[in-house]
């Protein structure tokens, strides 16, 4: 099944990576694009030498199997300090923003596509005054 909605373009991601059913030989069988790393591991690397140990261990077992790894739960500026030190390219949490309504978000989303149309727009406008 995994395989057949990978074929029309899924992505899949092993999700709480270290807790409940995600084990290795999970990752061995099934072709995963992703792992996320359960947040409770992250909001204890500061407190926890085998929290730090197991993130630091997630992220090179990603690397060995060419699977991007993503931490969840990043809520401090020291979360986000020890994943990139350990050299995690993909967090979320609410360090990056809190859950939003809808209507929040389809305004957030309009708000951010008329920026970028303007700022796209400005250097053709500029360069056809000239």
């Amino acid at each position: 099944m995994m395989q057949a909605l990978k074929g029309i373009g899924v992505t899949v991601a092993m999700d709480d990576f270290g807790t409940g059913y995600s084990s290795l030989s999970t990752l061995q069988v099934f072709p995963f694009d992703k792992i996320k790393v359960d947040k409770s591991f992250i909001q204890s690397v500061e407190t926890s030498v085998h929290a730090a140990a197991i993130v630091k261990a997630t992220l090179l077992l990603g690397r060995s199997l060419n699977i991007p790894v993503l931490a969840e739960g990043v809520e401090t500026q020291q979360h986000l300090a020890f994943l990139r030190e350990e050299g995690c390219a993909s967090v979320q949490g609410f360090l990056f923003g809190k859950p939003m309504p809808h209507e929040a978000i389809s305004r957030m989303i309009r708000d951010v596509g008329i920026a970028q149309t303007l700022a796209s727009e400005a250097p053709a406008k500029n360069a056809a005054a000239a």
